[in-house]
Formats: C-alpha cells, sequence, structure tokens
C-alpha cells in the first residue's frame, strides 16, 4: 500500500504505463466517454470527487508537457480558466478547442478518469510529458 500521493491502483496503472505525447482526460460528471476507450469512474456523488482534487492528485504523478480546454470555460467556468492561466506559468502550453472538437480528442486518450464534477466545462486533457 502506497503511504501517500495517488491511491487509486487503476489509475496509477495508467500513469505509469503512459508514455510520450499519450493523453487522459480528466472530465466532468457529464463528458461522455468516446466508444472504446477506458473509463475510469470516481464520481460517488453530485460534486464528490472534485475536479480540482483530481486533477490535482494526478497532475502531482504525471509529467505533463501540454493541456487541452475547451474554449467555453472563458464565458462558463472562471475556476477552469484560473487553472489553464496557472498551468500556463508553470510552463505547460495549454489549447482551447471548441467543446465539440474537445469531445472528438477524447477518443485518443488512454482513459477518461469521470470525477464528480458539476461545474460546466470542467475537462481537461493531458499530454504526457517525458521526464528526461
Amino acid at each position: 500500500m502506497r503511504r501517500s500521493g495517488l491511491l487509486h491502483a487503476e489509475l496509477n496503472r495508467v500513469i505509469a504505463a503512459m508514455g510520450h505525447t499519450d493523453t487522459l482526460v480528466i472530465g466532468d460528471v457529464g463528458l461522455p466517454v468516446p466508444p472504446g476507450v477506458p473509463c475510469i469512474d470516481l464520481a460517488v456523488l453530485p460534486g464528490t470527487p472534485s475536479f480540482a482534487t483530481v486533477f490535482e492528485a494526478v497532475y502531482a504523478q504525471l509529467a505533463v508537457e501540454s493541456a487541452t480546454v475547451a474554449s467555453e470555460i472563458r464565458s462558463r467556468n472562471p475556476a477552469m480558466v484560473v487553472l489553464r492561466d496557472r498551468l500556463e506559468g508553470e510552463g505547460v502550453h495549454v489549447d482551447e478547442l471548441p467543446h465539440d472538437d474537445f469531445k472528438r480528442l477524447c477518443a485518443r486518450a488512454v482513459a477518461v478518469v469521470r470525477t464528480g464534477e458539476t461545474a460546466p466545462y470542467a475537462n481537461v486533457i493531458l499530454h504526457a510529458g517525458v521526464t528526461f
């Protein structure tokens, strides 16, 4: 058993197996999961776990080169704008796409992590980087 950090066994396995440029989606409770893409469903209750909690746990474990968010965050989800700006400040390039294009990109992910988040457009595609 791990002492700290990300404890979810399946999520740890997915992150450990990711290679450079592989993608992992962290999504709100309503984000559709494309056919054939594994879903790690963490949702327990509306809002639990939150997007922020899951994002922070994953981000602490995954080398992230870039990220993708829906452009609708600018008018619908100020917390995601703050996250976007934080990532950019940490040297992570962030692309913004219309939500429909974002959903299409999810089909390429190694997995979609479903949170209990109910805020609109609380979704991110994380593109794996390298640690060397």
